[in-house]
């Protein structure tokens, strides 16, 4: 499972609207770079009280790039 399968799943795991969960996935300066986007309404829960999900999130999809290339999550409104 690579970084973009694994944002994929956590946010459909958060979320009330799965089938709304979309990652987009590209390459800026040799890192990755995860685009998250949810349902408006499934928005607040990606982030959390005081962003403690969005963090969480974050920790575990960086903390599974098996290279040591860098990793962002951006979560897209």
């Amino acid at each position: 499972m690579g970084v973009r399968d694994l944002l994929q799943t956590l946010a459909e795991a958060v979320v009330e609207r799965p089938e709304d969960v979309n990652v987009k996935e590209s390459e800026e300066d040799g890192a990755i770079v995860l685009e998250l986007t949810v349902n408006s309404e499934d928005y607040g829960r990606v982030i959390g009280r005081e962003g403690r999900t969005a963090n969480a999130i974050r920790t575990v999809v960086k903390a599974a790039a098996s290279d040591d290339r860098k990793v962002f999550v951006d979560i897209v409104e």
